[in-house]
């Protein structure tokens, strides 16, 4: 039987622990209380206070947030309807087209000079 017996020194850390809650509980307990005593008086300033002052006070707050809503980004010029004429995208086929020429031009001139140097440097 004494094998199944708790020891006497399990016993004061508990009942600490047991104290040390309820010590808890009570400052919690206080501290909602004057929050629930905060919030009333709020509410019976804000009832005591004219109406006109209270939109003022609102006014002021939402005017200082409005200047943090910018946008960064730039307009885009080809959607706008501000141009004076409408007209749909041109197409880039002639673009391209002169694109491929110059390419080709600058391919056959690189290999022009790559067939001058290895005719006259003699490797």
């Amino acid at each position: 039987m004494a094998m199944f017996s708790r020891s006497p020194k399990s016993t004061p850390p508990l009942r600490r622990r047991q104290e040390e809650l309820i010590s808890r509980e009570a400052e919690l307990r206080e501290r909602v209380e004057q929050l629930e005593r905060m919030i009333s008086n709020t509410s019976r300033i804000t009832a005591d206070t004219p109406r006109p002052r209270r939109e003022e006070g609102r006014t002021k707050t939402t005017t200082s947030d409005k200047r943090f809503h910018v946008s960064v980004a730039l307009p885009d010029e080809r959607y706008s309807n501000e141009s004076g004429s409408i007209r749909r995208p041109r197409s880039l086929r002639k673009e391209r087209r002169e694109g491929r020429i110059v390419f080709l031009v600058l391919v056959i001139a690189l290999a022009v000079a790559v067939i001058w140097l290895a005719s006259h440097l003699h490797f």
